[in-house]
């Protein structure tokens, strides 16, 4: 509970941190670009906080600050929230770059093409924003004057004259701002660059996009070839769906956007249409017509009428034309209107219905309402609206049209579109760098802390296993949903299969406690029957023990020398005379030496050992173990390093390593004890017989081991050996 309160409270205490580097980030940059202005400086200043928080913080931190400050010098210029994608790049960029070593005074020239790629996205890229954004023409910021100066130069078109211009102060904007960036990294205080160099570290997953992304790529290109890898990884998978979600996300909210907007466009240049129609309808007296038509009409009322309706048509700026048309059997007549030359034409005078109208001929003859259409005429692309004129009585004598133009509506949806894509994107870009950063920190993270502690677990010793379970428990995952129940689930499998594994352990011991002494009263009954060995099995395999830690100790047979191999060449040790309880105990009791065919009848005792030992393995269904060494010491152990032992007369490293050693034990012990035929030898010189038969009857290494643990030796030789 503890740990838990302890992990909350600084995970509050780094968000805090990000939060106020966050604040300051966004300040810095909306105080450096009101300075710039102030100053008429020929920089923007607005991006140095974006880098800052950038390589103090990582992405997410630089692409919130350069997503908020745009949208914070938009309040006051809305122009600036549609270059905000061009923060946001920039914050990429500088998270990708800092934390690879590549914005740093010890790498000039790595610096330069910091700056370079800096200008391209500010300049290149805003360039292009600017182009659109302005209709095709000059923008109105900073690098305006240049690029209207490159221009008057005659070189260069209106484009590259404001690319050029672009680029030249965007370089020098970017290589001030860099500059600014080092020095306030420089005088920062060590420990807090250390505090946000750990955060940025561990939020890797936008630092690794980019070989994530290759990933993709490269999965996607060999698709048709069999792959090592069967799955993208985990973090490549996140990367994709984050990928396609956002840009599901924010190309829905552009499309609906700019579909809404175009809609709203067009009904509202309609609507407006459809207004200026009704007014010029309502302007005319209905029951003059048909005098306009035939020429007895009071002038100066029908001037009046003319201009109160030329007045109307240029009071609309989109409205191109704007005509009184009476349509009958006889032909289509002016009532008033302008011709093609914008001149006022004399009512009476016979015009045709333009092409998308004359569809329509029958409904105008009958006086129906005439649906507005769409078409391009010598004016462009234009909206026809018809609205009927009534008389009097009701009946339609003449149709007010109006044809609206969509070229300025085109420009404006089109500008629209411009500002809906650079606003969504830079939204895109914050939306992925957030998402990216909870994936990182309640998907990939975790699972790759739990994936990590698992495969690194160590069942070698109790101390490896508690060690293990240690660092999954320091793991200390609070993510509140299934990924915290999976670490869960894995600890408590942990705990409860060491306490199994313990478990085992223990019965493992109890079991080959039982086996060990199960040997031992073997080894005593057949020890029993011969009256001079005594204390023989135990002493030997003492011995035994002490020879094969020598050798390890000195870097012999080290491909041989395991743990498990030593252990069961020492429990097998006490078997090695088992084979003695086929021989008759008349021979082996004698009181004095043996006769030639006593001394064969003792001499199968190796046989016949090896045959029990036989027996048993075939009756183990599983691995032997010990009782393979066993096999070979009740066989071997007589066998002498120049050839001339028994059964088999193998010679040097022919013979077991178990019973070359077995040899040296088995007969230090035969000289030093006392035998039914002979009294006890001294110490010294049981010593200098193994001594002399190094080489003859002993393997040298294993005789020199026996002799330099001759202290140890006599701990064992002078004292009876206790079973364990």
């Amino acid at each position: 509970m503890n740990n838990i309160r302890t992990e909350k409270r600084k995970y509050g205490k780094t968000v805090l941190l990000i939060v106020l580097l966050c604040g300051f980030c966004v300040l810095l940059n909306v105080a450096g670009a009101k300075l710039a202005t102030f100053l008429h400086l020929p920089v923007f200043l607005d991006s140095i906080g974006t880098m800052l928080s950038a390589a103090l913080g990582g992405g997410l931190p630089g692409v919130i600050v350069g997503y908020l400050t745009n949208l914070i010098n938009g309040l006051s210029d809305p122009i600036n929230m549609y270059y905000g994608i061009l923060n946001v790049l920039i914050a990429i960029v500088t998270s990708i770059f800092y934390h690879r070593g590549l914005i740093s005074l010890k790498k000039p020239g790595m610096l330069v093409l910091v700056v370079l790629i800096y200008s391209v996205i500010g300049g290149g890229i805003g360039s292009v924003i600017t182009w659109l954004l302005y209709g095709f023409s000059f923008g109105s910021g900073i690098s305006a004057p240049l690029a209207i100066w490159i221009h008057e130069k005659g070189i260069f078109g209106t484009f590259w004259s404001q690319f050029i211009a672009d680029m030249l102060i965007d370089i020098l904007d970017k290589f001030v701002s860099v500059g600014i960036l080092l020095l306030i990294i420089t005088i920062l205080p060590k420990r807090v660059r250390s505090f946000y160099k750990r955060y940025s570290e561990s939020e890797r997953l936008l630092l690794d996009a980019p070989a994530m992304m290759r990933e993709i790529f490269e999965r996607g290109e060999n698709a048709e070839h069999k792959r090592v890898r069967k799955s993208l990884s985990l973090k490549a998978k996140v990367l994709l769906l984050l990928i396609a979600a956002s840009i599901l996300i924010t190309t829905s909210a552009s499309i609906i956007s700019f579909s809404l907007f175009r809609e709203s466009e067009v009904n509202g240049r309609t609507n407006q249409g459809i207004g200026v129609s009704n007014v010029a309808g309502r302007i005319i007296n209905a029951d003059h017509i048909s005098d306009y038509l035939s020429g007895e009409y009071d002038e100066e009322e029908y001037r009046i009428t003319a201009i109160r309706i030329s007045d109307l048509r240029n009071y609309v700026p989109d409205v191109a034309n704007l005509y009184i048309l009476s349509v009958t059997e006889k032909g289509t007549k002016y009532v008033f209107g302008v011709d093609e030359n914008g001149s006022e034409v004399k009512p009476g005078t016979i015009t045709k219905l333009d092409e998308e109208l004359k569809a329509y001929y029958s409904d105008f003859l009958s006086g129906k309402k005439i649906p507005n259409i769409r078409h391009i005429n010598e004016k462009g692309d234009v909206i026809s609206i018809s609205s009927q004129i009534f008389d009097s009585n009701g009946k339609c004598v003449a149709y007010s049209i109006v044809d609206i133009s969509t070229t300025e509506m085109k420009a404006e949806i089109f500008e629209f579109l411009i500002k809906v894509i650079t606003l969504f994107f830079g939204v895109f870009l914050l939306i992925l760098a957030v998402s990216l950063h909870l994936a990182e920190r309640g998907i990939t993270q975790p699972i790759n802390d739990i994936t990590g502690a698992t495969q690194a677990f160590a069942y070698d010793s109790e101390e490896a296993r508690d060690k293990s379970i240690e660092k999954i428990e320091q793991l200390d995952i609070h993510t509140g949903d299934e990924i915290e129940n999976l670490y869960h689930a894995i600890t408590k499998t942990t705990h409860d299969t060491m306490g199994y594994i313990d478990d085992v352990n223990e019965k493992n011991r109890i079991i080959m406690k039982m086996q060990t002494g199960l040997i031992m009263v073997l080894a005593d009954m057949v020890e029993g029957r011969d009256q001079n060995t005594g204390d023989h099995v135990r002493k030997t395999a003492a011995y035994t023990r002490v020879i094969l830690n020598k050798l390890r100790e000195e870097g012999k047979f080290e491909e041989v020398l395991t743990d498990a191999y030593i252990e069961d060449v020492v429990s097998s040790a006490p078997l090695h005379d088992v084979g003695k309880i086929g021989v008759s105990d008349l021979i082996l009791n004698k009181n004095g030496k043996l006769d030639d065919d006593e001394f064969e009848q003792m001499k199968k005792h190796t046989v016949i050992g090896d045959e029990i030992i036989e027996k048993a393995i075939s009756n183990v269904s599983e691995d032997a173990g010990y009782l393979k060494e066993a096999k070979n010491l009740a066989r071997y152990h007589h066998e002498r390093w120049d050839g001339r032992g028994y059964p088999d007369g193998l010679k040097g490293e022919e013979i077991p390593l178990s019973a070359r050693i077995m040899a040296v034990a088995d007969v230090f012990d035969a000289l030093v004890s006392r035998r039914c035929y002979k009294p006890p030898f001294d110490y010294d010189k049981a010593f200098s017989i193994i001594r002399e038969e190094s080489g003859t009857h002993f393997d040298p290494d294993v005789a020199n081991a026996f002799l330099s643990s001759e202290a140890e030796v006599l701990e064992i030789a002078k004292n009876n050996i206790k079973d364990e």
